[in-house]
């Protein structure tokens, strides 16, 4: 038994482990910032609004992941592992409150806020691990996190295009040290032993997470539907965005989404999960936000002709959500259910045409497309018996 086991710090070897409410609470910061960057977007769309969203949203996400992931080791209740999930949650208010104005007048403070999380969390860890091994793996998240800082810290100063060089830079560096597992000078790569994770918490995490993603288009939908007059019109729009918010998610939830912990657990290679499963949820989370902001605006004027950037969104949203799903499909199955591929080209296809109607057609369209995946899902999942999870190699 290693020191930091002793002191109660880790998960490992006690069997079952469930998400704290403490967990949950966190997750609802998380709500708030994809909201803002739902209704961010809608309100710009365009190249730079595009671009601007994307950044932002894959900074928050890292945030809720690697949080995700230290929460998954230790117990969230102990005092330290609190004092940090507090700590977090500050920061991410901090960047949900800067976040439509993170590209002017508040990037510092977003950008601050997104490097004062990570250090706080590194230095919380190595106070609070007694135990070298551990404290070791959390001083390699630091000293990357130290390197990230800079080009966040200075983005955060300068203005226009060198900003948003500067953070993708710095996402770049966020993300690729994670996936080759923090390659740092004397301390070497985080061995992969160390990213062996209680699979069912894990699991329960990023389902919980999707699942209050979703909140993000509920939420949206129904602010924009009380800010604006009830007609006919805006009714139909908020049941198709309703409509399709259920079937976002009976497609998460069907086979794959319910059996990632049999995936992590049958997985030679935990921590290729590990690494992966962020990413392949963030495409799914970014096509649940551009969905949101796509039916917002459909709501706000049902009636209005389809721009072709509203027909990106609005059926960009679904398309990133199948593409991560393939890919999350594709990790736990080792192949892809075909009703992926054959939506994602309907998607592409009616894309032009949806430029001569009104914006709910291009709703109700991208709706139909998701009912006819899930309504594909549901007769495979009658006619074959549930599969198990293939072993990863």
């Amino acid at each position: 038994m290693t020191t930091d086991e002793a002191v109660g710090l880790t998960r490992e070897g006690e069997g079952p482990q469930r998400a704290t409410l403490l967990e949950l609470f966190l997750d609802l910061v998380f709500v708030a910032a994809l909201a803002l960057a739902s209704r961010n977007l809608a309100q710009r769309l365009e190249w730079a609004g595009v671009f601007e969203t994307v950044v932002l949203l894959t900074a928050v996400w890292w945030v809720w992941s690697v949080t995700a992931l230290a929460t998954d080791l230790y117990h969230a209740q102990r005092p330290p592992i609190f004092v940090m999930t507090l700590w977090v949650m500050l920061g991410t208010i901090l960047m949900a409150g800067s976040l439509p104005e993170a590209f002017s007048d508040r990037a510092l403070v977003f950008a601050g806020a997104y490097v004062a999380i990570h250090l706080g969390r590194g230095i919380f860890l190595v106070a609070a691990l007694p135990d070298r091994t551990t404290q070791l793996s959390a001083c390699r998240l630091i000293f990357w996190f130290v390197v990230s800082a800079l080009p966040w810290l200075v983005g955060g100063l300068v203005a226009g295009p060198a900003r948003g060089l500067l953070w993708t830079t710095a996402l770049a560096i966020d993300y690729g040290s994670a996936w080759l597992r923090y390659p740092t000078p004397r301390l070497r790569r985080v061995p992969t032993s160390q990213y062996a994770v209680a699979a069912d918490h894990l699991a329960e995490r990023y389902q919980q997470f999707f699942t209050l993603a979703l909140g993000d288009l509920i939420l949206v939908t129904t602010l924009t539907y009380a800010d604006n007059d009830v007609t006919i019109d805006r009714t139909v729009a908020i049941l198709v965005a309703f409509a399709a918010t259920v079937l976002l998610w009976q497609i998460y939830v069907h086979r794959a989404g319910a059996l990632l912990q049999a995936a992590i657990e049958a997985s030679r290679d935990p921590g290729g999960f590990v690494r992966s499963a962020p990413n392949t949820h963030l495409l799914m989370v970014a096509g649940v936000v551009a969905a949101a902001a796509g039916f917002e605006v459909v709501i706000a004027d049902p009636t209005e002709h389809t721009t072709p950037w509203l027909a990106g969104v609005i059926l960009g949203g679904p398309a990133l959500f199948l593409v991560g799903r393939a890919r999350f499909e594709y990790e736990v199955f080792s192949r892809v259910s075909p009703s992926r591929l054959v939506a994602l080209l309907v998607l592409v296809v009616v894309g032009p045409a949806l430029l001569l109607t009104p914006a709910l057609v291009a709703g109700l369209a991208a709706t139909l497309v998701l009912a006819g995946v899930a309504v594909l899902d549901g007769i495979r999942a009658r006619g074959n018996p549930p599969e198990p999870p293939a072993p990863s190699l």
